[in-house]
């Protein structure tokens, strides 16, 4: 799994975008409301790692997710 940090421009916030192996699209969401996208996934039992994560994430930059 991988994970990008997206910067958002004017009045669009910042997201995060949670790819498979194949780089499709798992998750998109907000960084302030990450719980409901996460629980859709079946990663809310994750969801503080994957913020933890986040948080220390330069904008643009993929990294790839060991869960």
């Amino acid at each position: 799994m991988y994970i990008i940090k997206v910067k958002g421009v004017a009045k669009i916030p910042d997201y995060v975008q949670l790819r498979d192996d194949k780089f499709t699209l798992l998750a998109y969401f907000r960084l302030d409301r990450p719980e409901k996208s996460l629980d859709k996934v079946g990663l809310s039992d994750k969801a503080d790692y994957i913020m933890n994560i986040v948080k220390d994430l330069p904008f643009g930059q993929i990294l790839k997710l060991e869960l």
